[in-house]
């Protein structure tokens, strides 16, 4: 008895520590999950930007655990290789076109940008932003969108990436519903349903989100339906801004049983409400473009920003809308530095870090 008792004790130590280490793992697994709720949209339409390297450290050093790119960059995707941070990349629109001409086509992009990058993590490929046919910029390309996505799909499959990648599109919230207030009268514009209801099809056949586009500051400042006018400002309080980032901890607005606290949830809820009634119902929605500017523009300051984002972050981790409470929203902040080049003032400056690579405003990701 006294000779087997050092073995006894030392499978008993071995299970402590298996038993240990699983739960580790699993507490681990858990966090990341948390913590890669929030992504950040990497655009890069300014000069005098950190280099990609610069902003990949700078994404692990604050546990950001996903990026947004909205066209292959090689210098990014270089620098993202065996990081684990997710990647969703976008076909861009000037693209698209060229994608439906031959399947091979299809087949290069997807080599050249994404097999061609084993150690990337890559989660969506994202073809097209906001095109549809009543788009000012993009109208004349949107009969191509659908197809770019399958011979896109047919590519991933082609080189086996179809277990691990999703195909889908984005659009924007305010340009793809007809009414957006309250979210339980929402639809589909009727002059663009013979166009995104094929796009429905296609995402829920392949078990895809649908990534929305959605701007609270926007709503805020043309007075848009989804901020109902009657939440006027009054003496010392703005309770239409305080809708707007996430200041009310009680409803402002109520839509039939469902109380909303803030416009970011409405907008969320809008969406799922349209396309419920267009069929995609099983969808999921991946906010894919969400902020908050800091300049050139009413209301646009840090202090608002920090707020508005902050807030947004602890809110999208910890619970989902009033019409699916335990649907959590993957969520992309726009944007990770200021972009000096757009046309539109008030666009150029929604980054959350300066050019130094500093944070313009405190703001908490959760540490992975």
């Amino acid at each position: 008895m006294r000779a087997k008792m050092p073995l006894m004790l030392l499978l008993l130590s071995s299970l402590c520590v298996f038993l240990q280490t699983t739960s580790g793992a699993r507490q681990t697994a858990r966090r990341q999950q948390a913590g890669a709720q929030v992504g950040v949209c990497y655009g890069t339409y300014g000069n005098s930007q950190p280099s990609a390297q610069e902003t990949v450290s700078l994404f692990q050093s604050f546990g950001i655990g996903r990026m947004r790119l909205y066209g292959p960059d090689y210098n990014a995707l270089s620098a993202l290789g065996n990081t684990g941070i997710e990647v969703v990349l976008g076909v861009p629109n000037n693209v698209v076109q060229w994608l439906t001409q031959t399947q091979t086509n299809a087949d290069k992009w997807i080599r050249d940008n994404v097999k061609n990058y084993p150690q990337v993590k890559f989660k969506y490929i994202v073809v097209g932003n906001g095109i549809h046919p009543y788009s000012s910029s993009y109208s004349h390309i949107a009969s191509y969108l659908l197809r770019a996505m399958q011979n896109i799909q047919n590519a991933v499959s082609t080189f086996g990436l179809n277990n691990r990648i999703k195909v889908t599109t984005a659009f924007d919230q305010s340009e793809i519903l007809s009414q957006t207030f309250p979210p339980s009268k929402s639809e589909i514009r009727p002059e663009i349903r013979e166009f995104m209801n094929p796009i429905i099809r296609f995402l829920v056949n392949n078990n895809t989100p649908m990534l929305i586009n959605l701007h609270p500051y926007f709503s805020y400042i043309y007075s848009k339906a989804d901020i109902p006018p009657q939440l006027m400002s009054k003496p010392g309080q703005d309770p239409r801004l305080d809708y707007a980032i996430f200041q009310s901890s009680k409803p402002l607005v109520q839509d039939g049983p469902l109380g909303y606290t803030n416009v970011f949830d409405a907008m969320v809820d809008s969406v799922y409400t349209a396309l419920e009634k267009a069929g995609g119902s099983s969808l999921d929605i991946v906010v894919s473009e969400v902020g908050w500017p800091t300049a050139e523009g009413r209301e646009a300051t840090n202090q608002n920003a920090e707020t508005h984002n902050n807030r947004l972050i602890n809110h999208v981790r910890t619970g989902g809308t009033p019409k699916r409470p335990q649907k959590r929203i993957e969520t992309y902040i726009f944007s990770m530095f200021d972009e000096n080049l757009k046309e539109d003032k008030v666009q150029r400056h929604w980054g959350i870090f300066w050019l130094e690579k500093t944070p313009k405003y405190q703001i908490n990701f959760p540490r992975q």
